[in-house]
């Protein structure tokens, strides 16, 4: 198979509840996402022949499912009192609330699966929350 990527990152707090070690306090990343996409052949006519399909349509689609996330905190629901929670909001920080601990490895399968629903054939999402470390998702069956 054929395969192109786009990466693209955006800068966002978060914590890890009931993690036992620095994780657990409010930190912040610059979280780079890699969407890798693959197909068994390539586009025969027109404006896209040879490719897969246009970088620019899927950083497109890339920088609009993550500028979200940019510059706020990424909270899993039922981890933080309301009180905190209401008290961070109404003094007007930007709050992000998602339904799993918000860790690169269920970034990188939350992510995969946002770009497979918007039809792409998406072989793996990586996602870094430093330069040097990373988690990756991929399905085992190509398309």
């Amino acid at each position: 198979p054929t395969r192109r990527s786009s990466d693209l990152s955006f800068d966002s707090a978060h914590f890890l509840s009931g993690y036992k070690g620095k994780c657990a306090n409010i930190h912040g990343h610059r979280w780079k996402v890699e969407v890798e996409v693959q197909s068994e052949t390539l586009e025969q006519k027109g404006q896209l022949e040879g490719m897969i399909i246009d970088f620019g349509d899927l950083k497109k689609d890339v920088r609009a499912m993550i500028d979200s996330y940019d510059h706020a905190l990424i909270v899993q629901k039922g981890s933080m009192r309301d009180e905190t929670l209401n008290c961070i909001k109404q003094d007007g920080f930007k709050v992000i609330l998602v339904n799993f601990r918000p860790t690169a490895e269920n970034f990188a399968l939350f992510f995969f699966e946002l770009m497979k629903n918007k039809g792409y054939h998406v072989k793996r999402t990586t996602v870094y929350e430093t330069p040097t470390n990373s988690a990756s998702y991929e399905e085992s069956e190509v398309r």
